[in-house]
């Protein structure tokens, strides 16, 4: 009687066993790669739209409050007291130097603020908006004293002499002081916004996270702007050691908008 070959009743042999899952961890080696691009790209995308309403929702407070938000303390943890809270103290944004430094820092220490910049946050509990970017990690938030004090301040701001507005905390000639550069020290994108606010991205490098910790900065140049405190900031195309994504209010957008709402002249 014929009978089946020994090969066919002994099933798969080791070698042929080995050999499929050689060409199955080869499939999905590749498709790895592809995968973890297509969640990157996805993060990126979240990212660029939750900045998009962020843009909205500090334009809005602006027409709803006469003035913009103070940052929020960056060191705060987000189950903390105030996390997320714009730092205030009288009528202006608190600093942790003094006044007239260029390079403040949100606190609670009750030092106000006046024509400079202050750094932090975003105070997004009191925006209303996520904590964090995709990435997990928080928005740094830089805004000008000026446009972000009580309008009973009524501080507008150097080389600014018109009548203090009554419903808006700053004025039509009322000057920014950040700039945005196309690289650290190169030429301007913009310059003298009222407020910019960084993504830190895919690496984080400078960014604060939920507990109050800063990460590590970067070496490269382009992202210790964007996280340094100071005054100017980059953006540019992604590149080899730079993701940072940088949004910022331009100053004519912001006054169109409050003069059609009528917070200005």
């Amino acid at each position: 009687m014929n009978s089946l070959p020994k090969s066919l009743h002994g099933g798969f042999t080791l070698v042929e066993m080995a050999m499929v899952l050689m060409i199955v961890g080869l499939l999905l080696g590749g498709l790895v790669p592809t995968i973890s691009a297509q969640m990157e790209t996805q993060r990126i995308g979240e990212t660029r739209r939750q900045m998009s309403e962020i843009k909205d929702a500090l334009t809005g407070f602006s027409v709803i409050n006469g003035r913009l938000p103070c940052p929020a303390q960056a060191t705060i943890a987000t189950a903390a007291a105030n996390a997320g809270i714009e730092a205030t103290t009288g009528n202006s944004c608190a600093c942790q130097t003094s006044s007239g430094s260029t390079d403040t820092i949100a606190t609670a220490s009750g030092v106000a603020c006046t024509d400079t910049s202050v750094t932090g946050v975003l105070p997004w509990a009191t925006l209303g908006l996520p904590e964090t970017d995709a990435w997990g990690r928080r928005y740094t938030y830089r805004v000008t004293s000026v446009f972000a004090d009580q309008i009973a301040a009524g501080t507008l701001g150097t080389g600014c002499t018109v009548a203090a507005p009554t419903a808006s905390s700053f004025a039509l000639c009322s000057p920014g002081k950040p700039d945005v550069l196309i690289a650290s020290g190169g030429g301007f994108v913009a310059e003298n916004v009222p407020a910019v606010f960084v993504s830190h991205g895919k690496n984080g490098n400078g960014a604060y996270i939920p507990d109050g910790n800063q990460l590590a900065t970067s070496t490269n140049a382009d992202e210790i702007d964007n996280s340094n405190n100071d005054l100017s900031f980059v953006s540019h195309e992604f590149a080899k050691e730079f993701d940072d994504l940088v949004v910022w209010l331009a100053p004519g957008a912001l006054i169109n908008r409050m003069v059609a709402a009528g917070k200005l002249p």
